[in-house]
Formats: C-alpha cells, sequence, structure tokens
C-alpha cells in the first residue's frame, strides 16, 4: 500500500484526499461559526437564541441550509444571467481556495510554498470580484452601490493588513507561515509570540479585519437601514448561501491568520505542554469568539468615518510601524527581539 502512494495515481489519490478533508474541515466549521455567533448575539441581548433543531439547537445551521438548497433561485429580470451566478461562486471558491496555504500544526498544510502570505493576498484581492460582479449583474441599484462600497472598503483595509504583515515579515525573514509560527517558538510560550514585539498592530490587524470581511460594525455594504441588504439585495436560494458562506469563511480565514501571525499557530502558550493542532483550532475558535462579541455590542459607524480611519489613521501608522520594525530589526535590539531571522527563528 505504501509503494501506491509513490505512484502518479497515488499522489493524486493523496492530494485529493488532502484536499477534501480541508473542505471538510471549512465547511463544518462553518456550520458551528454560525451557529456560535447567533448564540454568542443572542445571550448578549439576553435571549436563549437557536434552540429547537436538534440539541441545545446545533442541527440550526444545517437545517437552514438545507431550507436554502431547496429553495427557487430567483433571477431578476434585466439581470445577467452567467454573471449573476458567477458572483457567488466565485466568493465561494475564493475563498476555500486561500486555505490551502494555511498550516493547522506543523507540516499539516496543503501547499508548503515561500510565498503563502502573497498567495493569501493575491486570493483575498480576487474576492472583491465577486461582490463587484453580484452588485452588477443585479440590474438594480441598491445592490449596485453596495457593491461599490464594498469594493471600495476592501480596497482600502487590505492596504493596512499588508502594512502590519510586512512587519511580521521583517521580523521573520521568510513569507511561509510555518516559518513565522517557528519563529515565535522562543521557549517561553505565550510571552514569545509576535503579539508583544509586534503589540500595537494586533489591534490594527483586527479592526482591518473587521472591516475587510464586512463584519460589523463595519458591515456598511449590507446596511438593510440605509440599502435594503445590499449587494446580495436580489440573491435567494443557494447563490445567497454561497455569498453568506464565503463571508463566514473568509471571517474564520481571518481568524487563522491572527492566530499564526501573533499567537504562534499551532504553539503551546505554556512551556512544557505539547503543541498541535487543538492550540490552533482554539485560538480560531476565541478569535472568532471576539469577531462574535465585536457584533454583538459595538454600534455601526458612518461611510465616511469608516474611509476616515482606513486612510488616515490605518495607513499611516502601519506604514510608520514598518518603518519603525526594520531599524529595530536592522541592528537587532534587544538581542534580536525583532529579528528572529538573526537568533535562528
Amino acid at each position: 500500500m505504501a509503494e501506491f502512494f509513490t505512484t502518479p495515481l497515488g499522489i493524486l489519490v493523496l492530494i485529493v484526499a488532502q484536499c477534501l478533508a480541508v473542505v471538510a474541515f471549512v465547511m463544518i466549521s462553518l456550520l458551528f461559526l454560525v451557529y456560535g455567533d447567533r448564540k454568542i448575539w443572542a445571550a448578549v441581548q439576553m435571549r436563549r437564541g437557536p434552540n429547537v433543531v436538534g440539541t441545545f439547537g446545533l442541527l440550526q445551521s444545517v437545517a437552514d441550509a438545507l431550507k436554502y438548497v431547496v429553495k427557487e433561485v430567483v433571477i431578476p429580470a434585466g439581470a445577467d444571467k452567467t454573471v449573476f451566478l458567477l458572483a457567488p461562486l466565485t466568493s465561494f471558491v475564493l475563498a476555500i481556495l486561500a486555505w490551502a496555504v494555511i498550516p493547522f500544526n506543523d507540516g499539516w498544510v496543503l501547499s508548503d510554498i515561500n510565498v503563502a502570505i502573497l498567495f493569501v493576498f493575491a486570493v483575498s484581492s480576487l474576492e472583491v470580484y465577486g461582490v463587484i460582479m453580484g452588485g452588477w449583474a443585479s440590474n438594480s441599484k441598491y445592490p449596485f452601490l453596495g457593491s461599490l462600497r464594498s469594493a471600495a472598503q476592501m480596497i482600502s483595509y487590505e492596504v493596512s493588513i499588508g502594512l502590519i504583515i510586512i512587519g511580521i515579515i521583517i521580523s521573520t525573514g521568510s513569507l511561509n507561515f510555518g516559518d513565522i509560527v517557528r519563529a515565535q517558538d522562543t521557549g517561553y510560550g505565550f510571552f514569545g509570540w509576535y503579539w508583544l514585539p509586534h503589540f500595537p498592530m494586533v489591534f490594527l490587524f483586527f479592526i482591518s479585519a473587521l472591516a475587510e470581511t464586512n463584519r460589523p460594525p463595519f458591515d456598511l455594504p449590507e446596511a438593510e437601514s440605509e440599502l435594503v441588504a445590499g449587494y446580495q439585495v436580489e440573491y435567494s436560494a443557494t447563490p445567497f448561501l454561497l455569498f453568506m458562506a464565503g463571508e463566514y469563511i473568509a471571517i474564520f480565514l481571518m481568524c487563522a491568520l491572527t492566530s499564526l501571525l501573533f499567537f504562534g499557530g499551532w504553539l503551546s502558550p505554556i512551556p512544557g505542554l505539547p503543541d498541535g493542532v487543538l492550540w490552533m483550532v482554539g485560538k480560531m475558535a476565541f478569535f472568532f469568539f471576539i469577531f462574535a462579541m465585536v457584533k454583538a455590542i459595538t454600534p455601526r459607524y458612518r461611510y465616511d468615518q469608516l474611509m476616515r480611519i482606513g486612510w488616515k489613521v490605518f495607513l499611516p501608522l502601519s506604514l510608520g510601524w514598518v518603518v519603525i520594525v526594520s531599524f529595530l530589526a536592522k541592528f537587532e535590539v534587544l538581542g534580536g527581539f525583532w529579528a528572529r531571522w538573526a537568533i535562528g527563528g
């Protein structure tokens, strides 16, 4: 059997199995993310939330998904049918594609490439096309306005996210997520991770991730009180489900990036405890909890406030931090605190 996996067919079977395993993990997680999001929001508002379908309402997400799948797909008159149907599929596929370079443990990654961060940036920058296609193809002014808002918002906050990650790259000397995590393995546990040397940028990254994924308080592209649900207002049934699934998968990806870049990925926070995939998944779940809490307790920003923060606050701060980290890493301040590549990280 071992010899079979060294043949071309065996390698193909292995690759397909690995891809299916990652997709299965993401899709199963998606069901519980939606459930958790609704439960957390309900708890903040002193409600019970989903509690009917299945034990404690755990199958509510499955019931909702089945409801969308069996409903009729309605395409508005005058809409570009091809682009209208391609838009949600594009958003969903690109959101899944980015997980190809996300490691869950040391060596547990579909594609361990040296430019993994560039790959994630390339894929995430393309996701805006799904939103624009959906808004334009709907042949309605409200979806079109929502898609324009989303395009401007996603592009604006991708800039600050990119500059923040450049600081991590400077400290590590690599664009590979595995190298970034291993550079944080200093023997000091929680206090050896990048959240400490890059402390100010943790908050900027998290807020930028909220805006990048259209999450409250930055859900302006879907602001129901202003745009009648935004770019996906003309969608129903399975296409709408694909849009929502792509959005939640992108949110979960941001949770994974936060874990890998700042909080040690699969590394244990306590020296002596074994590292492993459970730490990675636990950190991702924790950051999604923070995402859900922000949605429950913060009011929505105005659009001019959103763009002002992105271009006049986050961009200068993140750009300035790149310059500061460059000097700190170059001169190996504090014995390589910001230059893990200099100490074998």
